[in-house]
């Protein structure tokens, strides 16, 4: 009797582990399973990408990674190009107001003011980030923006896609010694004058670099970070204000007319005209060596201190019409594969999201060691994370009444 109930009590006891057992199985098996029905959903769909199109090279790996998700998931990736992603927030707005659904854009390029507009007015799909099979791969410890933008929470709203931080780059020969500070650069103007300039705003690299001043200069950064309200503008800006009217005299031009954008400050540092320029991708300046169109001998640079840096994402509107094809294009954006072809300096050279040192031996193998290519930042800079998003507008409004004429 003893041992007929011992068996009954083990035999009991194994159903039960069993039980146990079967639902965390399931559990497990359900990501895969969800994931399988999305690639089956997917295939055939075509994704409407509403991407800036103002770079050969990232146009030229647009056109590489349509061709791999249509050979992979048989989805069709179609690049529309924007001059500004404002133009699709403005866009999907509208559709929002006339009940268009489905609307005309799939997936976005997008970040900062432009993901809190979407966000705070109910324009995005989600979330469905943190659900990609890639996601686990994104390094949220050593790249804390993969889930904040402009130091606004992303709660899911968007996956991360490239990493950015503002750097500077010269002519190592007429800069033998480049400033590591905006103190050292102001320095530097007065004794170079009309050398140095910046866009005009509201482009977004003329943003960036009157942001630059705003965090660099201000020591207490806290409200910085937190939602603008005009006391604390009031506070935080006349530093900013008192550092371009010293500087902008020592400007190309004295300061009275700014360039269009990057590009043309890139062509204009090639023929001599600015000794030092600046962009929002660490490896633009050795991407662009490799191309020959900046010489051999420009260097590139970020101040000792810190830079501003961001990651940049990939969102869905609320009323994409291949929802399923969206996110099978973004979860193959954040691939080794992907993530390694757009870290190289011959194809695009946009710094990883990924936590390459946790990658198997193999896929680690396909980011090239490029530490040594020309223009390559030798000695990379701590990481400023953006002021919120809310701050930009007003930044730049002020910056327009101030020396916008």
């Amino acid at each position: 009797m003893p041992n007929s109930l011992n068996r009954r009590h083990l035999l009991m006891s194994s159903l039960g582990l069993a039980a146990g057992l079967l639902p965390a199985a399931a559990r497990a098996q359900a990501p895969a399973e969800a994931w399988a029905r999305m690639l089956d959903a997917a295939r055939g769909q075509t994704v409407w990408f509403n991407a800036w199109g103002g770079s050969e090279r990232t146009n030229a790996y647009l056109q590489w990674a349509a061709t791999e998700v249509q050979r992979l998931y048989g989805v069709k990736l179609e690049h529309v190009k924007l001059s500004d992603t404002a133009e699709v927030v403005k866009r999907v707005r509208a559709e929002k107001a006339a009940g268009r659904n489905p609307g005309s854009a799939d997936l976005l390029w997008i970040n900062g003011e432009n993901f809190l507009t979407m966000k705070r007015e109910g324009l995005l799909f989600g979330p469905f980030a943190e659900s990609l099979p890639n996601f686990a791969l994104v390094d949220l410890a050593g790249k804390p923006t993969t889930r904040i933008d402009f130091s606004e929470p992303v709660d899911g709203m968007e996956a991360a896609w490239g990493m950015a931080q503002l750097t500077f780059f010269a002519d190592a020969a007429r800069v033998p010694q480049p400033p590591a500070s905006l103190p050292e650069l102001l320095d530097w103007a007065r004794r170079t004058p009309g050398r140095f300039t910046y866009p005009k705003l509201p482009q977004f690299h003329g943003t960036t670099f009157v942001k630059q001043v705003l965090v660099e200069l201000n020591t207490d950064r806290t409200a910085l970070y937190r939602a603008f309200t005009p006391e604390a503008f009031g506070r935080f800006t006349p530093v900013v204000w008192n550092y371009l009217d010293a500087l902008h005299p020592l400007l190309w031009r004295g300061g009275r007319q700014f360039p269009a954008n990057t590009t043309v400050m890139r062509q204009m540092l090639s023929d001599g005209e600015l000794f030092i320029s600046l962009t929002f991708n660490p490896n633009e300046p050795a991407n662009q060596i490799a191309a020959r169109t900046l010489p051999p001998g420009v260097v590139a640079f970020q101040f000792r201190a810190g830079t501003l840096g961001n990651t940049h994402f990939l969102a869905i509107p609320f009323n994409a019409r291949a929802q399923a094809g969206a996110q099978v294009v973004a979860n193959f954006m954040q691939s080794p594969a992907a993530q390694a072809r757009k870290a190289d300096i011959r194809h695009w050279g946009d710094p990883t999201v990924l936590a390459v040192d946790r990658l198997p031996p193999e896929q680690r193998a396909l980011f090239a060691d490029s530490a040594s290519a020309p223009g390559v930042v030798r000695q990379p800079a701590p990481v400023w994370p953006e002021p919120h998003a809310s701050w930009v507008e007003p930044i730049e409004r002020e910056w327009q009444r101030r020396y916008g004429a």
